[in-house]
C-alpha cells in the first residue's frame, strides 16, 4: 500500500463517519474532502471539480425544477389525494394503490419528492378509514424508493452512475434500459409488503396530539386576579415569558384570543400556559394569579373556531433546516407557534427554540386557520392530515406534464441528449409562468448536487492513486475461488452496508471505481457491475437513513428497529433477486475481443 492509497482511504473511512454523524452538513464534509485531496496534492483544481461541470448535474437540476413545478400547480397533491380515496378504506386495497401509484410517479421523479408528496393524504386517508398511519408510510417510503429502479431519472443514483460509467468509457444508461429488471424488483417488493411485511409493521393507536407529544404535564391554566402584575402586560412580553413559559391561549369572557405583540392581559383573564414543569412552583409564586384545579389538557384546549393545532413534518426543502426556530423568527414570520418538536421517537418540548432542526423533525403548531393554510405555500413544510381538496392550477399543471412527458420521450429516444430535453421543459416551466424563478432555485436541492459532483471527484482519486484497485485485489482475493457471481454478491452487500452511513449515491461512486476495476482484473462485464452497485444501493432499507424513509420516521411514530425488521427480510429478498437477474439481461463474462 502506497502513501497516497493510505491517505484516499484514510479520508473515506473519516467521510463514512461524518455522514454517519450527521453533524456536518453533507455538502461541507464533501468540500472539505475536495480541498484535502487538492491539498494533498492527489488531484488538480481541474480533477477536483470536473464532476461539477458534468451534464449529470444539469440533469438532476432540471428534474428538481419540474418536479417543484408540479407540486406548485398541485398536480401531485391532486394525484395523490384523488387515488387514495378511490383505494376506499380496506387496508389491503390502500397498500397497494399506495405502493403501485407511489412506485409509478417514482420512476419519474425524485423518490423524496414524491414520498413528501403522498404523505400529508395518506395520514388523512388513513385517519378517515380509522387506520393507523404506521400502516401505511413505510411501505409509501419503501414504494418511492422502489420506484426509482424503473428509469434512469428514477433516482439521482442512476443519474450519477450513468454519468461515472460513461466517464469510464462505457455507453452511457438509456432511458429505459433498467426498467424489465426495476419492474420485477417493484414486484418482488410489493409482494413481500403485501404478505410478509404488513404482518411485521407496527399499529400505533390514534391519540390526540397533546396525548402523542406527551404535553398534559407541561400545559396549565391560570387565572389572572385583580391585584396581578401581569394585567396591562403584552402576552409576548410578561414575567410569564422571563420564567420560560409560554402563553399559548386567552380567554377573555366569551371570547378566545391569540397571544401577539399588541394583545395585552387584562383582569379576569384565562391564560393557557406552557412550560417546564420543574418550574411551575416558580410561577405560583407570582401574585395575583390563581391556578385551575384539576385541569385536563386535551386537544380542545387548544383549538378554537379560529384556532387550530396540527403537526408540520419539515422535508429536505425546508429553508428551517440546520437552522432553529429563533434564528428563523418562525413565530414572527408565520404568526403559528411550535408547542413540541417530535424526532425519531421522542417529543422535545424544552428549548424547542434554540433546537437545531433537522429534515424528518415533527413540528406540532398551533395558530389561526388561515395561517395555517398559509403553510402550503412553503415547499419545504407538509401540513400533515389535510384532506380538503388541494389548490389546482389546470393550465400550469397541464402545461408542466406536457413539458415533462416531451422530455422524456424525446430524451429517452435520443432525438436530443438528456440534459437539453430536461433543462428545455425546466425553462419552459418558467417561461410559461408554472413556477417563477425564485421557487424554481429553492426546488433544487443542493447540497445532493454537491455531493454527487464531489464524490465523482472522489472516484477519480481511487483510480488515480491505485486505491480502487488496492480494494479490488482484496475483494477478488478472498470471493474468487466461489465464482464470478459471488464477488458480484460481495460488492452488492458492500454497497448496502455503505448505504448505511452515506447516501444510496455517495455509496454507488465509492464502490464503482473499485468494483470496475475488479470486473476488469476477473474478465467480468463491467457494465454488469456498475448496473448491479446502482441497483443495490436503491434495495438497501434495513436502516431509516434514506430521506424517504426519515420523512415517514415521525409521522409513523416509527422506531429503529421496526425498520429492521420489516427492511431487513426485504433487503434479503431484493438482493437476491437482482443477483437472478443481472445475468439474464446483461452478461457475466465480458465479450471476446
Amino acid at each position: 500500500m502506497t502513501l497516497a492509497i493510505a491517505f484516499v482511504l484514510a479520508l473515506l473511512v473519516i467521510a463514512i463517519a461524518l455522514f454517519a454523524t450527521e453533524r456536518i452538513s453533507v455538502d461541507l464534509i464533501t468540500f472539505l474532502l475536495l480541498i484535502a485531496l487538492v491539498s494533498g496534492g492527489v488531484l488538480g483544481p481541474q480533477e477536483a471539480f470536473a464532476g461539477f461541470s458534468s451534464d449529470i448535474i444539469i440533469i438532476l437540476g432540471a428534474i428538481f425544477v419540474i418536479s417543484g413545478a408540479l407540486r406548485e400547480t398541485g398536480v401531485l397533491d391532486l394525484l395523490g389525494g384523488r387515488i387514495l380515496k378511490l383505494a376506499g378504506t380496506s387496508q389491503n386495497r390502500l397498500l397497494l394503490f399506495l405502493m403501485a401509484i407511489t412506485a409509478g410517479v417514482s420512476a419519474f421523479m425524485n423518490n423524496t419528492t414524491v414520498t413528501a408528496m403522498f404523505l400529508p393524504p395518506t395520514v388523512g386517508v388513513a385517519r378517515r378509514a380509522k387506520l393507523s398511519a404506521s400502516r401505511l408510510l413505510m411501505p409509501l417510503a419503501f414504494a418511492s424508493i422502489l420506484g426509482g429502479t424503473c428509469t434512469l431519472i428514477g433516482t439521482s443514483t442512476n443519474v450519477a452512475v450513468s454519468g461515472y460509467i460513461r466517464k469510464a468509457g462505457m455507453p452511457e444508461l438509456g432511458m429505459f434500459e433498467i426498467t424489465p429488471v426495476g419492474l420485477v424488483i417493484v414486484a418482488v417488493g410489493m409482494a413481500y409488503m403485501m404478505f410478509i411485511g404488513k404482518r411485521l409493521l407496527p399499529e400505533h393507536k390514534e391519540a390526540s396530539l397533546t396525548a402523542n407529544y406527551s404535553m398534559r404535564e407541561y400545559m396549565s391554566e391560570i387565572i389572572v386576579l385583580p391585584n396581578s402584575p401581569l394585567i396591562g402586560q403584552k402576552s409576548y412580553d410578561s414575567d410569564l415569558n422571563v420564567l420560560e413559559f409560554r402563553i399559548l391561549q386567552i380567554v377573555r369572557g366569551e371570547r378566545e384570543l391569540v397571544p401577539g405583540h399588541e394583545v395585552t392581559i387584562a383582569e379576569g383573564d384565562t391564560l393557557l400556559v406552557e412550560g417546564k414543569a420543574e418550574t411551575l412552583m416558580k410561577v405560583k409564586k407570582i401574585e395575583g394569579i390563581e391556578f385551575k384545579p384539576e385541569f385536563a389538557l386535551g386537544d380542545l384546549h387548544l383549538q378554537s373556531a379560529d384556532m387550530r393545532i396540527a403537526e408540520v413534518l419539515l422535508t429536505m426543502q425546508s429553508e428551517l433546516h440546520g437552522r432553529t426556530l429563533k434564528e428563523a423568527r418562525f413565530r414572527q414570520y408565520h404568526g403559528i407557534t411550535v408547542l413540541a418538536i417530535y424526532r425519531q421517537g421522542q417529543s422535545l418540548r424544552e428549548g424547542i427554540g434554540d433546537t437545531v432542526l433537522r429534515a424528518g423533525d415533527l413540528l406540532l403548531v398551533q395558530g389561526e386557520a388561515e395561517r395555517m393554510e398559509g403553510l402550503h405555500a412553503h415547499p419545504g413544510l407538509s401540513l400533515l392530515g389535510q384532506v380538503s381538496e388541494p389548490l389546482y392550477h389546470p393550465r400550469k399543471g397541464l402545461l408542466t406534464i406536457c413539458f415533462f412527458g416531451t422530455a422524456v420521450l424525446i430524451g429517452g429516444l435520443g432525438v436530443v441528449p438528456l440534459s437539453i430535453a430536461f433543462l428545455s421543459a425546466a425553462v419552459l416551466t418558467i417561461l410559461m409562468r408554472c413556477v417563477s424563478v425564485e421557487r424554481a432555485y429553492g426546488f433544487v436541492d443542493w447540497r445532493l448536487l454537491v455531493l454527487i459532483g464531489g464524490m465523482t471527484a472522489f472516484g477519480t482519486a481511487m483510480e488515480k492513486t491505485g486505491a480502487a484497485a488496492y480494494l479490488a485485489d482484496l475483494v477478488v482475493q478472498w470471493f474468487a475461488p466461489f465464482g464470478i457471481l459471488a464477488i458480484l454478491a460481495g460488492f452488492l452487500v458492500l454497497t448496502i452496508i455503505l448505504t448505511q452511513p452515506m447516501s444510496n449515491a455517495a455509496a454507488a461512486l465509492v464502490v464503482l471505481p473499485v468494483a470496475i476495476k475488479a470486473a476488469h482484473q476477473i474478465g467480468a462485464n463491467e457494465r454488469t457491475f456498475a448496473i448491479g452497485i446502482m441497483l443495490a444501493a436503491s434495495v438497501s432499507f434495513v436502516t431509516p437513513f434514506e430521506p424517504s424513509c426519515i420523512l415517514v420516521y415521525g409521522p409513523g411514530k416509527y422506531r429503529f428497529l421496526d425498520f429492521v425488521k420489516v427492511g431487513l427480510g426485504l433487503t434479503i429478498a431484493l438482493t437476491i433477486a437482482v443477483l437472478l437477474l443481472l445475468p439474464i439481461f446483461w452478461p457475466l463474462k465480458a465479450a471476446a475481443q
